[in-house]
């Protein structure tokens, strides 16, 4: 992965960001020496987005498998998480 300092950034902008986006797919934002942000481009961003929903449903569907899930009205739900939360 790319690292691009702060201080570069904020003189070359995004630039800067494009160059190194051609040799990786994810650019580290350095603030003070600290990794701070990552940029990706849009297509990888969007097929990281993708494999998230994936696991979401695959996570979903092995709850159920397993009787992991409540069945509730919509006010007793509000009422189970306000108590969980202390509302």
């Amino acid at each position: 992965m790319n690292i691009i300092n702060a201080n570069e950034l904020k003189k070359r902008g995004v630039s800067a960001i494009e160059s190194a986006l051609l040799h990786d797919s994810d650019v580290a934002i350095s603030v003070r020496g600290q990794t701070r942000f990552v940029v990706v481009n849009l297509d990888y961003f969007q097929q990281l987005r993708e494999y998230e929903l994936e696991k979401a449903v695959r996570d979903a569907k092995e709850d159920l498998a397993a009787g992991r899930f409540v069945v509730e009205t919509a006010a007793q739900h509000k009422e189970r998480i306000m108590a969980k939360y202390g509302l």
